[in-house]
């Protein structure tokens, strides 16, 4: 390890290459890597790459740290390659409504820069302020706006990637209307970091809008939440997020103690003033009540709702399900966690049927693992999926992360052996093993 530790001095520069003590910002499910390396190039991505890979090391891509602890515990330790030097915005063109940026950018930062011309990168994953852009590709993260505006994979045009070998691939294009050759982006949306390492991208964007307000309407029942929103999907208005909340999560928001529909307008000023009233004469009769006006500052929140309405949770499981099926799977799940005496929260982006629920820490892991299989079960009933996005060891030791990916999971264990056939990419904590 010495030689190579070496080695990584001579590529980057010793002031960016962390070892011993420095290290415990980095340590994951108690496991700490061997080194931490910040490049600062392209060229030296790339360069640390080949070096780890003809030692063997594993590789466990970092942007801000904001997901490493969604997936299986890591199978060895290996090295953590920081991207938080890849930070510049490499090219931004404003008449074509494109920006392309380094994989070490925070979104905060990525729209603070783009406001100045009017514009926006329409995604708003949690954390925005650590969150990095390829941290963002690699979790395929977003957030409520997603309800109008989709998701990375609606917003990618292009991106650069260094491979298991440290080979740099481009794909993609630069403009809006690339059509040409396989679209080769999208296979590394949402592939944590087990194909390659993305290092820039190419992203289109929005102007922004002139208007922009988030809305609240309370309801007695979930069932009925899940009523108005329906309402909304099958009328003329164009939301662009259609939250629906129970009553931890819309404490947590601010909201008295009772189920809420979150929903968010924007466009022109007339135009918000107008979907605003049509909404509140929508939910009167649905059950919905004191429709209240949010502060900008709730918008962010979304995305984190359910986590924070509970101060320790024991897990977090993201659940996605048919929209039909929303408060349906909200209700049956925390009845499964009040059965065995722990209360949760639960907030869901119900338009695209995207489920996060809490589960208050419990004395017991076996009582939590069971809750959390009972939840998966629940989404598989109803044609879904569910994924342990956080949990400590104990309860990560009975219930797997992401569950049975079927014969998917065998075509990526296949694409996985293609592009990284030594296995040194975060080795073995993404789904089916790879």
């Amino acid at each position: 390890m010495d030689a190579l530790f070496d080695t990584l001095r001579a590529t980057v520069g010793a002031p960016h290459v962390l070892t011993g003590v420095e290290l415990s910002p980095f340590v994951v499910e108690g496991r700490t890597p061997d080194a931490a390396v910040f490049p600062g190039t392209i060229d030296e991505v790339a360069a640390v790459v080949r070096t780890a890979a003809a030692a063997g090391v594993a590789i466990l891509p970092w942007g801000g740290g904001t997901a490493v602890a969604v997936g299986e515990p890591p199978a060895r330790a290996g090295i953590v390659l920081g991207l938080r030097r890849l930070a510049r915005l490499v090219e931004h063109e404003p008449g074509d409504l494109t920006a392309t940026v380094e994989a070490g950018v925070t979104l905060a930062s990525l729209q603070d820069t783009l406001q100045a011309r009017g514009q926006w990168l329409s995604l708003d994953p949690p954390d925005a302020e650590r969150a990095t852009v390829g941290g963002i590709i690699a979790a395929n993260a977003s957030g409520a706006r997603r309800h109008l505006y989709g998701t990375v994979r609606d917003l990618l045009i292009g991106l650069t990637v260094v491979t298991a070998d440290g080979a740099i691939v481009r794909g993609g294009g630069k403009v809006v209307k690339n059509v040409a050759g396989y679209d080769l982006p999208k296979l590394f949306i949402g592939s944590w970091g087990t194909l390659g390492i993305v290092v820039d991208a190419t992203f289109k964007l929005r102007p922004r809008p002139d208007d922009e307000r988030l809305l609240a309407a309370r309801f007695d029942r979930l069932k009925d939440c899940g009523a108005a929103a329906r309402a909304v999907l099958a009328g003329d208005l164009i939301p662009n997020a259609l939250d629906i909340v129970d009553p931890a999560a819309a404490a947590a928001l601010g909201l008295s103690g009772e189920a809420a529909l979150v929903v968010g307008f924007d466009g022109l000023r007339e135009q918000v003033d107008w979907q605003i009233a049509e909404f509140t004469a929508l939910v009167g009769p649905l059950g919905g009540r004191d429709v209240v006006a949010l502060p900008p500052a709730a918008w962010p929140r979304l995305a984190t709702l359910a986590r924070d309405a509970i101060a320790s949770p024991a897990a977090l499981m993201s659940l996605s399900v048919l929209p039909a099926l929303v408060t349906e799977t909200m209700e049956q799940g925390a009845q499964s966690a009040r059965q065995r005496g722990l209360a949760s929260a639960w907030a869901a982006h119900a338009g695209v049927g995207a489920i996060t629920g809490a589960l208050l820490a419990g004395r017991d892991p076996a009582a939590v693992a069971t809750v959390l299989a009972e939840w998966r079960a629940i989404a598989t009933a109803g044609g879904g999926h569910a994924t342990l996005t956080w949990a400590p060891l104990a309860v990560k030791s009975q219930v797997p992360v992401w569950g049975d990916a079927g014969p998917a999971g065998r075509i990526m264990q296949r694409i996985k052996a293609q592009l990284d056939p030594n296995n040194v990419l975060n080795p073995g904590r993404f789904v089916a093993g790879i």
